[in-house]
């Protein structure tokens, strides 16, 4: 994933004097007393993420005298298509196969389409290389339509989010030691704003022309999320220059 140069994000401090602490009560030691010193910081991140998935149409089609020859035109060349993707790593699930059968004027038209989904772009290519050397103009193969599945798009949202808030923080351990002070646990912890574009889930129509490449058009489903966070840490108090040292 690429990972561009964030926008600028705000950053401010509240170093306030620490106030005396509380005493604990009889019988036992309490929990020590708030600071009452923060450091309030907000950042960002963005990240991107290429397609998981690519489908690929093929059509295929007979029309013959007699009913039988044409069945058995496309059915031979359905199954040769099933078992040269089954090969190469292709599940049952992944291929759906659609048949019309008709009659036009005094001939039977056959006609089919294999769809296949491909996890594996290097595969793809190779299958689909194979069926154009072996059958030809027999078969009509459409560009790959690229696409991310729901997990895809859920991974991204939440690593470009947590990318945010690591931001956020290295932020505030940075402003806490310009001013000699030790970064302390988190008060609040905000998601300010998300925001997604490019790429596209599971759509079954793309608008790419036919003349882009298999790079283009990996590039042009490729998805973009952008998240700012705002974050409160406590400030513990002085840094301990001893333990950054070792």
């Amino acid at each position: 994933m690429a990972l561009p140069m964030p926008p600028p994000a705000r950053v401010f401090a509240e170093l306030l004097p620490t106030p005396a602490p509380a005493s604990a009560p009889a019988g036992g030691s309490g929990p020590p007393a708030p600071s009452g010193r923060e450091v309030h910081v907000s950042g960002s991140a963005e990240l991107s993420a290429g397609p998981d998935r690519a489908r690929v149409s093929l059509r295929l089609g007979s029309r013959k005298g007699a009913a039988g020859a044409a069945r058995s035109s496309v059915s031979r060349r359905l199954e040769y298509i099933a078992q040269s993707a089954r090969q190469r790593g292709v599940t049952e699930e992944n291929m759906t196969v659609t048949e019309d059968f008709s009659r036009v004027e005094d001939t039977y038209q056959m006609e089919a389409e294999v769809c296949i989904i491909f996890s594996d772009f290097g595969k793809m290519q190779n299958v689909c290389n194979l069926l154009i050397e072996k059958l030809g103009t027999s078969v009509t193969i459409s560009p790959p339509h690229f696409y991310h599945t729901p997990e895809a798009v859920d991974t991204l949202r939440r690593q470009v989010c947590v990318a945010a808030v690591g931001n956020t923080r290295r932020k505030a351990q940075e402003v806490c030691r310009l001013f000699g002070q030790s970064l302390g646990k988190p008060l609040l912890i905000r998601e300010e704003e998300t925001k997604e574009w490019g790429g596209h889930i599971d759509n079954r129509l793309s608008n790419s022309p036919d003349s882009l490449t298999l790079q283009e058009r990996i590039q042009n489903a490729t998805a973009y999320a952008s998240c700012r966070v705002f974050a409160v840490f406590e400030i513990k108090g002085k840094e301990n220059r001893r333990n950054n040292l070792l």
